[in-house]
């Protein structure tokens, strides 16, 4: 029965070959013996009858006369002869006997021959017939050693189908576990919104509220401080009788309890002597300007009740002079092409350039020197873009070989290799975490990668094709080509909002707060954009 093919069905087949050639060797060399022990045979009958015919031909002594005895004058009869005859061939068969028996010699030397050229072949036969037992035995002990590996192999097989089934339930769950998490924080945050539009409302409430009530206390100061004004002090009452007078008046002029620095002030300019009837009359300008100061004062000391800052946005500092530097602090001959990306990591300690030679320099900076730390290789094409993460221990690269690379800051090699892209990666950006990153393409995507499995988790298909990308919490910033800036909900499959500028974006830079975003494009401008307001802020032109 044949056996399955594998990788021992070459090795039975030389076997085999073997076994056959030395079947056919045998056969002729057994045919070769079996020719010669006929002919030796035939010899040996042939000697035999010669044997007998020379014994039969021999004549008997008392029959045989000797031709001595015969005289001269006695004639030759036809005994005489038949006597010579015999002789003759008496003669003649010894002979042939003779020559036979040399015959018969050289046949047996040549069976002595054969006979040990049939034992050493006999002896190679059995040797070799041990070898191919051997190889038998050896082909046995393979098979049943391929058995046992397949099945080893059906058996890891088996495991891998219950593990790989095992991870598609964790990854099912993990992405039930995520969307729950997503929906939590989802929930989370609208009751934040609630809470703070609450409080805000609250506030609000309030602030209305003590505002009437300020109004209306600064109606009745108002009346007060016109009563007041009304009445002149004569210069005859003594100061006691006046400071009392004047106390009495504060007292009516209070608003809310005030601080003390401010009242002992008022009431010690105001129980001071004085000097002439015109000196003591109370103004109403005067008394005003005395109660806008306690105001003042109170707004300034926060007496004011609400759930916000006083300051809703923030202002932005607006450039009023600009100059280019005029001077280098360091030059260095940092790769052997041009330098197509720099970026510093998360502490300014350490600053990443790349190039078009396919290289990654990491930089030391020192005071205003930089120190050669590192070189990562491994990239599959021009380096476009540098990132590193939040923690500054991995650097993720675009490349121009359709895919962005991850490194780790201590090893030379590519760690990881993000494919996906159909053309040059222009992009490659961390997220707020090390293990989420985007990617930009000339192919018009951008993706989002989960870093600890290599896996694409979005892809958003874009009209044009990307030049920058940018992220914040739960936002991710793209620039495109077609002269626009494009805003995506890492929550949402959408466009959430789209800001036109001039000229097509090359480059975008998001600050620490996430308010404002700086663009660079190509008609030789920088803009500030607001992002609480979607509106550009500022414009840097060179010229």
């Amino acid at each position: 029965m044949a056996g399955p093919r594998g990788p021992g069905a070459p090795a039975a087949r030389w076997k085999r070959h073997i076994v056959r050639q030395l079947r056919l060797r045998d056969r002729t060399q057994k045919a070769l013996f079996l020719e010669l022990v006929p002919a030796y045979n035939h010899l040996l009958e042939k000697a035999e009858l010669l044997d007998k015919f020379s014994k039969k031909l021999q004549p008997e002594p008392n029959s045989v006369t000797p031709a001595t005895h015969q005289g001269p004058w006695e004639e030759s009869g036809p005994d005489s002869d038949q006597v010579q005859s015999l002789a003759t061939l008496k003669v003649k068969w010894q002979e042939e006997e003779e020559g036979l028996r040399l015959v018969c010699g050289e046949m047996a030397y040549q069976v002595v021959e054969k006979s040990a050229a049939l034992g050493v072949l006999e002896s190679e036969l059995q040797e070799r017939r041990n070898r191919l037992a051997a190889l038998e035995a050896r082909v046995v002990q393979l098979r049943e050693a391929r058995a046992q590996q397949a099945q080893q192999v059906e058996e890891q097989r088996a495991q891998n189908a219950a593990q790989r089934e095992a991870y598609g339930a964790l990854r099912a769950q993990a992405g039930l576990q995520e969307a729950a998490l997503r929906r939590l924080q989802e929930d989370a945050r609208d009751l934040l919104e609630r809470l703070v539009q609450r409080k805000a409302s609250a506030a609000a409430e309030r602030n209305l509220r003590n505002e009437r009530r300020e109004r209306a206390k600064q109606a009745r100061v108002s009346q007060e401080l016109k009563k007041a004004a009304k009445r002149t002090v004569s210069i005859s009452e003594s100061p006691d009788a006046l400071g009392d007078v004047m106390r009495e008046r504060t007292e009516t002029l209070a608003l809310a309890p005030e601080p003390e620095p401010l009242e002992s002030k008022a009431c010690e300019k105001w129980k001071r002597p004085f000097r002439s009837a015109s000196a003591t009359s109370l103004t109403l300008s005067r008394c005003v300007d005395v109660v806008k100061g306690l105001l003042d004062f109170k707004k300034r000391r926060g007496h004011s009740i609400g759930g916000a800052p006083e300051q809703r946005y923030q202002s932005i500092p607006l450039c009023v002079a600009a100059r280019l530097p005029i001077q280098a602090q360091d030059v260095l001959d940092a790769h052997l092409s041009e330098v197509n990306a720099v970026r510093f990591g998360p502490n300014s300690s350490l600053l990443a350039t790349g190039g078009a030679d396919r290289l990654i320099h990491l930089w030391n900076v020192v005071g205003s020197r930089l120190e050669a730390n590192q070189t990562l290789e491994g990239a599959g094409g021009s380096i476009t873009s540098v990132d590193f993460d939040p923690s500054g221990y991995q650097v993720l690269a675009a490349t121009y070989n359709q895919a962005a690379q991850l490194w780790k800051v201590g090893e030379a090699q590519s760690k990881e290799t993000l494919s996906g892209h159909k053309d040059k990666v222009t992009a490659a950006k961390f997220k707020l975490t090390r293990h989420q990153a985007v990617t930009g393409s000339r192919d018009r995507t951008v993706k989002e990668w989960d870093l600890g499995r290599a896996y694409c988790s979005r892809t958003i298909n874009v009209l044009s094709y990307c030049n920058d990308v940018v992220c914040g919490d739960h936002i991710i910033i793209s620039g495109h080509n077609d002269q626009k800036i494009r805003f995506w909900d890492s929550r949402g499959p959408h466009c959430t909002q789209v800001i036109p500028v001039q000229g097509r974006v090359t480059s975008l830079s998001l600050s620490h707060d996430q308010l404002h975003l700086l663009s660079c494009s190509r008609d030789d401008t920088l803009k500030v954009i607001d992002l609480r307001v979607s509106n550009i802020r500022q414009v840097f032109r060179s010229y």
